[in-house]
């Protein structure tokens, strides 16, 4: 369990302020000019050194994503730092709790982050319906601003560098990289085709590098403490501490940071109070927010919770929303609701997604209340392999992995569905025929 002294973000609960005395109380802002002059290159070698891990999703290495970036920008093509804080996915909380109560964590990491990328500028690309949370950064912002941490000067370190916080409209898709720099422009929030990748061509056309909240924000403590320090928490390849944030049928659902590599029970009995009901009752967990498969009880009970960890049962980290489910769940009706939200938030630019979530939905519905044929399991499972992987963007991918998740383990459940539906709850449907 991660001891109270090895916590990055102290704040998340919000029991002290956000704003910038509390937080240089608690440590931000300490000596930021310092930190910055060990050097650009030196400090991206410190964050790949650190372990560190993109904490939206994919899971790239951070540090090496900073590597990809122009070291001489053209004076007319300058490098951008663009900041992901469209937190979409459902069961994902933990950048809001960051943007409401620490803020300058973030606003501090964008500066070392962005002066290590040669970048002139960071973005701060926030959920439209962040409205609280958009206001505290904004304010947290100016005050950085007119404390000269940001802006001219920025810190007395002699280098330039803004920070900008622009509010997204409450789309989904535009929490995908190449999405969220069309939406920044102006433009309907549409994935672009790669290559050009956003280190090459990005915002305005100029070499970008997209971060989620938590990747930036965790980089000033990295540097402080030391990469040692940070990867001394977890698995080989799954470094460092990580934001959880537990829903579902557990006691107290929370968000928490922890160590990566925590094993799910040991998660949910410390800081969750055990599952609703006792771990007899637990169905089945969906590990990263509701694009992941879901993975049942006897497989996660025990699995790491990290990248490697739960690629291993089927599933994968993604942004650690751990979503519980117990007994009481439908599990059909939860992924077939899942189904929805990803056939209302699909953008329709690839025909795979856009006739394929529609589909895939419409067919779910008739699962779940079981109006179908048996044999159209197998249509519905075909029918996902086809979307999946056959799209601009990873939004094909995601609608489809919940649905393989719930045949992959709990097809006999809608088979007997089916069989009740034809059969009147009596026999199977041949010998009802009979």
């Amino acid at each position: 369990m991660l001891a109270d002294k090895d916590r990055i973000f102290t704040n998340v609960y919000g029991y002290q302020p956000w704003n910038l005395d509390a937080a240089m109380r608690r440590g931000d802002w300490d000596a930021t000019k310092k930190l910055m002059e060990i050097g650009q290159d030196a400090i991206i070698d410190r964050v790949k050194a650190s372990g560190l891990r993109g904490r939206g999703g994919a899971g790239f290495p951070t540090g090496v994503k900073w590597g990809f970036m122009p070291k001489e920008p053209k004076p007319e093509r300058p490098n951008f730092l663009v900041i992901n804080a469209d937190e979409s996915e459902p069961g994902s909380c933990k950048d809001r709790e960051i943007i409401r109560h620490d803020p300058h964590k973030l606003i501090e990491g964008a500066l070392i982050a962005g002066f290590a990328m040669r970048a002139r500028a960071a973005y701060i690309y926030i959920r439209g319906e962040y409205i609280r949370e958009a206001e505290t950064l904004f304010a947290a912002i100016a005050e950085a601003y007119a404390k000269g941490l940001i802006g001219k000067n920025a810190c007395g370190s002699g280098y330039d560098f803004d920070v900008f916080a622009h509010r997204g409209a409450g789309a989904y898709i535009c929490g995908e990289e190449t999405a969220m720099l069309e939406s920044l422009e102006g433009k309907k929030g549409q994935p672009r085709l790669k290559p050009p990748f956003p280190a090459g061509a990005g915002l305005y056309g100029c070499p970008t590098t997209v971060n989620n909240v938590e990747s930036i924000a965790v980089v000033p403590t990295i540097l402080r403490r030391s990469p040692e320090w940070f990867s001394s928490f977890g698995r080989e390849n799954n470094k460092g501490t990580k934001l959880f944030q537990i829903s579902g049928h557990v006691e107290k659902p929370c968000v928490v940071e922890e160590a990566m590599s925590i094993p799910f029970r040991e998660l949910i009995e410390k800081h969750c109070g055990g599952i609703r009901g006792g771990w007899d009752n637990l169905l089945a967990v969906i590990p990263g927010g509701s694009s992941v498969p879901l993975v049942p009880a006897s497989q996660i009970i025990d699995a790491p919770m990290d990248f490697d960890g739960l690629k291993e049962v089927g599933s994968g980290l993604g942004t650690a929303a751990v979503i519980v489910m117990d007994k009481s769940t439908d599990i059909v009706r939860a992924i077939s609701r899942i189904s929805y939200f990803y056939k209302h938030e699909s953008c329709g630019q690839c025909t795979p997604c856009r006739e394929g979530t529609g589909w895939m939905w419409r067919v779910m519905e008739r699962m779940r209340t079981g109006d179908a044929d048996i044999s159209e399991i197998d249509t519905l499972h075909q029918v996902t392999k086809q979307v999946e992987g056959h799209t601009i963007c990873a939004l094909g991918d995601a609608a489809a992995w919940p649905i393989q998740g719930l045949i992959r383990h709990f097809r006999p459940e809608m088979e007997r569905r089916i069989r009740e539906k034809q059969g009147g709850g009596v026999a199977p449907m041949q010998e009802a025929a009979e």
